[in-house]
């Protein structure tokens, strides 16, 4: 049985991925904290994401910004007046949500960008009442996902972001000046985001603090039917499921080349594909439980010329929205031209135009990427007796175990020692030595070690050691002076 939420909870409790913070407290909903495994869990996935994002282009770079910035910032991006969500509230309990995920989940649709009357009207119609009492719903109201901080004596009013992309776009001017003025310009912010989410639920994939990896793109958008290597991905098939598409709730696979005639430039496309390239040969994400999304005009935000959704197929969730891919047009950079009154306007080499430069961001939640490997690496092993994560080696917390077969054996304990002072240098790996050798097997499943390497009485003689693996539970046996590169022969496989 694939796990649900609450046990998924549970185990990286146990296990020490992620857990309620300040839980000897109380807790606070929507708040996490990752444990020993967990962060090196998302260490590992942010950076992959690092290497493969930031290398599409040699003009993209990674900065590190303040989370907390001056009201005028949010007033220029429309945070103030639009980071809003429908909220419905019971006329007699404590129960309140957002209307659309109310809806969505009784009516089993997507009900995303309508007006607070258009909820009502259809709470109404359907006859929904209180999933708690039975009570009549009020009508649905605004509520805003920002929340003010008051600096120093009060006198300054500022807000935690509730996006990273902001940071990107105040930093935009200096930083086209620091690369020598040339596009296309990204900046990559992997960092904590603030969202006073009406109820935070779910575990990791609703939260109101969470981490963020974005890459805003700045380019010339009179180049926007362009890529200099469109041409290598143009017969690359992409899991899309198109708003023509919804009608039969079916994965489409179509080329490139072919969403070109579906309207979608190559800028935007060429992007589209070497995201799913990091979901499939990256992450390791099984072909059909990955999609990429379209929202139609009512569900994208209205800065948004083009919009998908990157979603994974989750055991309990479904198609579930992890990230996305938005063309952001100029909206920011001439928001906050307004507001600061700073110019803006570039103009490239060989032109006689200025212009403002728009936006391609690529959004990824890390969180919500953390619960889908989780969940999707989650395997209870009926034969082994044990939970066994099938973590993708390169993004596992740890590569390999180095085990003595015997602790109480001088000569076998110090040989293992050595074996593990030769691998922790050059491989992620820890010494365990602590019950059987089954047992530590298992142990090491549970937290999805790829390799076990065990030393026993035999070592003493042939100088080898036994290697297991994870997937398969085969054992090879390999010279200690070999050790070394054959894990290396072994992560080139994957």
């Amino acid at each position: 049985m694939p796990p649900t939420t609450q046990e998924l909870a549970a185990f990286c409790k146990k296990k020490g991925f992620i857990y309620p913070s300040s839980e000897i407290y109380g807790g606070m909903a929507g708040f996490y904290d990752y444990g020993h495994l967990g962060t090196k869990l998302k260490h590992n996935f942010e950076n992959l994401w690092r290497k493969y994002f930031l290398g599409l282009n040699d003009n993209y770079f990674e900065i590190d910004a303040a989370t907390i910035m001056p009201e005028k910032v949010f007033e220029a991006s429309g945070h103030l007046k639009n980071f809003i969500d429908p909220l419905v509230k019971c006329s007699k309990c404590d129960y309140h949500e957002r209307a659309d995920h109310l809806l969505a989940r009784i009516l089993n649709k997507r009900f995303e960008g309508l007006a607070p009357g258009e909820y009502t009207k259809l709470i109404q119609k359907n006859k929904i009442h209180c999933p708690q009492c039975k009570s009549a719903l009020q009508p649905v109201s605004i509520h805003s996902l920002m929340f003010p901080v008051q600096l120093g004596t009060g006198a300054q009013t500022a807000y935690p972001r509730g996006e990273t992309a902001q940071s990107a776009f105040v930093n935009f001017k200096l930083q086209y000046e620091l690369q020598r003025k040339k596009l296309p310009l990204g900046l990559a912010i992997i960092g904590k985001a603030y969202r006073n989410e009406i109820s935070p639920r779910n575990f990791v994939l609703r939260q109101r603090e969470f981490t963020q990896a974005e890459l805003q793109i700045f380019f010339n958008p009179a180049t926007i039917n362009e890529h200099p290597d469109f041409q290598s991905i143009k017969d690359v098939k992409l899991r899309t499921l198109l708003v023509e598409d919804r009608s039969k709730n079916k994965v489409v696979e179509r080329t490139a080349q072919e969403l070109l005639k579906a309207g979608l430039p190559k800028f935007y496309v060429y992007h589209l594909a070497k995201i799913q390239e990091f979901y499939l040969a990256q992450l390791r994400i099984p072909a059909e439980k990955f999609r990429l999304y379209q929202l139609n005009d009512q569900e994208k935000a209205f800065y948004n010329k083009y919009h998908f959704d990157l979603e994974i197929d989750l055991q309990e969730h479904g198609f579930t929205e992890v990230g996305g891919l938005h063309y952001r047009t100029d909206h920011d950079l001439s928001g906050h031209q307004k507001i600061s009154k700073q110019n803006m306007e570039v103009m490239e080499e060989g032109s006689t135009q200025r212009f403002i430069p728009h936006v391609l961001e690529l959004s990824f939640g890390v969180d919500r990427h953390l619960y889908a490997l989780l969940d999707l690496a989650y395997h209870d092993d009926k034969q082994r007796g044990n939970v066994v994560l099938k973590l993708p080696a390169q993004l596992a917390p740890f590569y390999a175990a180095v085990f003595p077969l015997v602790k109480n054996k001088e000569e076998v304990a110090k040989a293992a020692e050595e074996v593990y002072k030769s691998l922790k240098n050059s491989s992620v790996c820890f010494y365990d030595d602590g019950g059987s050798v089954g047992r530590r097997y298992a142990r090491a499943d549970e937290i999805g070690v790829r390799y076990c390497i065990t030393i026993d009485f035999d070592t003493l003689n042939d100088h080898a050691v036994t290697i297991r693996d994870r997937e398969t539970t085969k054992q090879e046996r390999v010279l200690i002076s070999r050790l070394a590169d054959r894990l290396r022969e072994l992560s080139r496989s994957f």
